[in-house]
Formats: C-alpha cells, sequence, structure tokens
C-alpha cells in the first residue's frame, strides 16, 4: 500500500495537535495509517519505520511539517490531506472582532501575557530544553510536556529551577493540577485539602478521580516526570513539590507516587517526608517495603481517612463477595479449556504497570514488562514510545488499541481482555465509544468460533469531566464489559477469571 506525504515549509504545531490532526486523517475512509510529524531527522526515521514516509518527507527540513498518508487510493490520501490542512486552518471568531495574532516566540507570548508565571513547554523533544530553559530565566514556572529530553539537560534544568525557586514539571509530564487549574489531560475534581506529588501521570490521575469520588478534593497535583526519583535525578522536584505542599495551609494530607526511587534519591525522600509535619500517604509500584498504600486507590482512601482523622484501610473489591463470585463464575463458564490467558491493553503506562503487578501476585507466567512480550498473561502500554512511533497516544486516538484488541481476542489461548478508559481535559471526547465496535467484533468471532470472551475495564475519570464517567460506564456495561471500580479490582477480576478456569470449571 503505497505512502504519501504532503510537506508544509516552516509550520509547526506542538505535539498534542499533531496527534489530533493524525486522528481526524485516519477517520476518512480507505486511509490505513496517517502521522502529522515535524521534519526532524529522529522524526523522518520514525515515519521510516512505521512505512509512512516518501520522497516529499525525506527532502523535508526540521522546520517542516510532513503530512504522512498510507490509502488505498491518491484520492483518499488527498481527502486525508483536506481534512489535515482545514484542522490546521486559522479559527476566525465573529464578524469584525478580528483575529489575535498567534506569538511565535516566548518574547512575543511575554509582551502579549505580562503577567503570566506558567509556560507550557510541548515541542520536539530536541528543542524542549532550550525552549525550557529560556521560560525558566524569563522567571516562570514550567511545564515540559514534551519527551525525549536527554537526561542531562533535565538535570541541569531542575537544577536551574531550584536556584531560581521555580517548578520544572517534567520532562514527559502530561498531567498536573495547580491551585484548581488543570493543566495537560487532567480531570475536572473539586477543591480541597489533599494534595499530591507525582512522578507518574495516570497513576496521578486514577488517585484523584477516587479522592473525588470519596467526597474530598485536591490542593495540588503537581508532576515531577517519570524520571525524577531515579538517582540520576535525585528528586530534584519532588523535593521541592514537598516543601511546597508541606508549607501551603490549603494541603492537610500529602500523597508521594511514582516508580520506586534509587537508593540515594531513597534516603533523602524519608527525610522529607518524615519532615512535612502532615500525613503522608506513599504509593510506588511494585514496591512491597516503602509504600504505605498497596494500591493507587488504596492510596486515595488512605488519603480520605487521614484527612478525615479515621484509620485507613484497604479494599479488595467494593462489591460483597458473593457479588464479585457470581461475576467470575458468569464470566468464566463460556471460556473454552483452550483460553488461559489475560491481555491487558493499556493507554496509561502506570495503570498498566500497576495491573502487571497484580496478575503476578496471583498468576503464573506473566510477562516481566509492559511491551506486549510473552506468549501467557501479559500488559502491554500502548502510550509507550515503540508504540505511538507516527502514530496518536492512545488516550487520544483508539485505532492501535483497537489493532491490539482484533489481534488478541484472535487468539483462541485468550480468556479475558482487560483495559483502562481514561477520560479528562484533552483526552478522546469518547474512549469508550472509539473501543465498542472492536470488542463487539470480538466478541461475535469468537461466538462463532464456539469461545467465549471476557472483557474487563475500568473507567479512570469524574462525573464532572467532559466526558462524563457515568456514560462511558453505562456504554461499556451494555455491550457486555465488566467494568469496576478501580484499576486494581479490574485487575483483580481479571485474574479470579483466568484463575476459575484453569480449575475447569467452564465447558
Amino acid at each position: 500500500m503505497p505512502a504519501w506525504n504532503f510537506v508544509r515549509k516552516s509550520v509547526y504545531r506542538d505535539s498534542v495537535v499533531l496527534m489530533r490532526l493524525a486522528r481526524d486523517m485516519e477517520a476518512v475512509p480507505e486511509v490505513r495509517r496517517a502521522a502529522a510529524m515535524m521534519g526532524t531527522p529522529e522524526n523522518r526515521a520514525l515515519l521510516r519505520d512505521a512505512g509512512l514516509l516518501a520522497a516529499e518527507g525525506e527532502a523535508a527540513g526540521a522546520t517542516d511539517l510532513i503530512i504522512a498518508v498510507r490509502a488505498d487510493t491518491l484520492a483518499a490520501a488527498e481527502a486525508a490531506r483536506a481534512a489535515c490542512e482545514a484542522a490546521l486552518a486559522p479559527r476566525r471568531g465573529p464578524a469584525g472582532a478580528g483575529t489575535a495574532p498567534r506569538p511565535r516566540t516566548l518574547a512575543v507570548a511575554l509582551q502579549a501575557l505580562p503577567d503570566a508565571t506558567l509556560a507550557l513547554v510541548s515541542v520536539p523533544g530536541a528543542y524542549a530544553a532550550a525552549e525550557a530553559r529560556r521560560a525558566l530565566e524569563a522567571g516562570l514556572h514550567v511545564m515540559l510536556f514534551s519527551d525525549n529530553v536527554a537526561g542531562a539537560d533535565e538535570v541541569a534544568l531542575k537544577q536551574l529551577a531550584r536556584a531560581r525557586g521555580l517548578f520544572l514539571m517534567g520532562p514527559d509530564c502530561g498531567t498536573a493540577i495547580l491551585a484548581g487549574v488543570p493543566l495537560g489531560v487532567a480531570n475536572a475534581v473539586p477543591r480541597g485539602r489533599i494534595g499530591v506529588a507525582a512522578a507518574s501521570g495516570t497513576g496521578l490521575q486514577e488517585v484523584i478521580c477516587h479522592v473525588a469520588a470519596a467526597g474530598e478534593g485536591i490542593s495540588h497535583a503537581i508532576g515531577v516526570g517519570g524520571r525524577d526519583l531515579a538517582d540520576e535525578v535525585g528528586g530534584l522536584m519532588l523535593e521541592p513539590a514537598l516543601e511546597a505542599l508541606a508549607a501551603d495551609p490549603a494541603t492537610a494530607v500529602v500523597v508521594v507516587l511514582g516508580k520506586p526511587p534509587g537508593p540515594a534519591t531513597l534516603a533523602r525522600l524519608r527525610t522529607r517526608v518524615a519532615a512535612l509535619g502532615k500525613p503522608s500517604v506513599l504509593h510506588f509500584v511494585g514496591d512491597r517495603t516503602l509504600s504505605t498504600a498497596a494500591t493507587l486507590e488504596d492510596a486515595a482512601l488512605a488519603a480520605v481517612a487521614l484527612a478525615r482523622g479515621r484509620t485507613p484501610a484497604p479494599v479488595e473489591f467494593g462489591a460483597p463477595p458473593g457479588e464479585v463470585a457470581a461475576r467470575v463464575e458468569a464470566a468464566a463458564r463460556p471460556l473454552g479449556p483452550p483460553q488461559r490467558w489475560v491481555r491487558g491493553l493499556y493507554a496509561g503506562g502506570t495503570l498498566g504497570w500497576e495491573a502487571r503487578e497484580l496478575l503476578a501476585a496471583r498468576l503464573a507466567g506473566v510477562a516481566p514488562g509492559v511491551d506486549g512480550g510473552g506468549n501467557g498473561h501479559r500488559v502491554v502500554d500502548l502510550g509507550g514510545d515503540a508504540f505511538t512511533r507516527g502514530r496518536p497516544h492512545p488516550m487520544l486516538d483508539g485505532t492501535l488499541r483497537r489493532e491490539w484488541i482484533e489481534r488478541e481476542a484472535a487468539d483462541p489461548a485468550t480468556a479475558v481482555l482487560l483495559l483502562d478508559v481514561v477520560l479528562g481535559f484533552g483526552a478522546h471526547p469518547d474512549p469508550a465509544g472509539e473501543l465498542l465496535p472492536a470488542l463487539r467484533a470480538a466478541r461475535r468471532q469468537a461466538e462463532a468460533e464456539g469461545r467465549g470472551l471476557a472483557v474487563v475495564a475500568s473507567v479512570c475519570g469524574t462525573e464532572a469531566d467532559p466526558q462524563r464517567r457515568s456514560t462511558q460506564v453505562a456504554a461499556l456495561e451494555a455491550a457486555g464489559v465488566l467494568v469496576m471500580p478501580s484499576n486494581a479490582q479490574a485487575a483483580r477480576l481479571a485474574a479470579r477469571i483466568a484463575a476459575r478456569r484453569a480449575e475447569g470449571r467452564g465447558p
């Protein structure tokens, strides 16, 4: 199938816009794959590996925009290009209102908004560090949305930020809430007395959504970037984040999230947490020693309990044991003898890791990572760099996950599909709706082959999110999906169904 490239000279758009452009193009009939990327050498290599690079794109410069389409016909490719061009066209306001010019540099932007205190940097990784440095030197806090920033640059930027009394959130920081203002892909939650410092994006989202569901609110949720707790970075932003939450009179309880810290960082973290002077909850995915809460859900509920002066208690399932057992029996009964495996297909990296850890504690033969490897039980983080080359992130576009649903469901050994559905500002407007056609088709294929297929999911979001959590849950349940109140409960249910099938309780 041929690929066509259309190049727009000296046109820049950030990564979020480019992912949305790809989604719009892939919605065009007869278009199989599409991407919109800046023409850097790295991006051209990604397009080449994805089979999306043509001669025109090969000749593009780093400041040029490449519109890449693989389609059945040239007419379909031209239609995709037209959809992209329409999305790129400036939007005009009401007649006579005029159109404000878009700043092309930080200096011009500061002239338009001289009272700005924060810059959100979302540019290709090769340029992100320089833009972040300019913003810090201008006295702005920075949310560094960009990924692929070198470790040495991250350390230098965070050292500069600390020297100037500023925050450098990131790199690859997709979520934050500061003084009630959501940044990036964040959820709509009320203001409250629980503060969060997180080296985790979807982990932060899961916690704040459970806090909101329990009737409490968030003072601040500060993302620090996934590498911040590694000894190479040393918690350079987690430390000031904890200091800020400790000094904030509106914050009564502090939650700390991330991957397990490096040994040297751990020692400093213990000291910082002990000096908070406020109740705290720690959760590090996969850690059983330092964490004071076993799961993201438990971390949220522990914070709520501490805020109310109560003793935290972990949760296994929100429903009574008999109800959970009945769901397990009903899901396992249609499964045939060859069906053994749980296959997790995740949009959220931290949620995927949590599911993998919970499955591994209950089932034998779980693949060690979240890269899709292994022939048994496995969880794949489809938002990882290896899966988003030349394609939009699965939180913005479900095409990649639909392909994986089809692939895993076609395997006669698959017993359970395990999914996360992540809501929030900036996420897909109907993530459940995007997945349902693939799930229905998978179920029909399984039934035609005389086997069942269990689908278990959780929805990370709130009623105030643009997608509305109850609407998403209802749509999934109407399609026969077993929706659990949390990612942890969904993983546990999936493990029980697989274990029940292994006991020979199916036909």
